[in-house]
């Protein structure tokens, strides 16, 4: 990854029963070789949200993002600090 196209992308994802008890985050880096920071997450009951700085070259941050939408989990951007309220 070069530094020119390198991007981050604060994502937040809401997985539906399936996709939550899979290995999602560990099928993303192996796959499209991303780097995830999971600033916060609550998984309970098979169910859940995670909010994601994902890092990477632009292409493989959008195939990550497409793969995760194609398994189910809905994933939509955060705006600002991904820390805040």
């Amino acid at each position: 990854m070069t530094d020119a196209s390198a991007t981050h992308q604060h994502v937040r994802l809401t997985f539906p029963p399936g996709p939550a008890t899979e290995p999602v985050i560990y099928e993303i880096v192996t796959r499209f070789s991303v780097v995830p920071n999971i600033r916060r997450a609550s998984i309970q009951d098979h169910t859940g949200w995670m909010v994601l700085d994902l890092g990477g070259d632009a292409e493989s941050v959008k195939a990550a993002i497409d793969y995760m939408e194609s398994i189910g989990v809905d994933v939509s951007p955060v705006e600002g600090d991904v820390l805040e309220g």
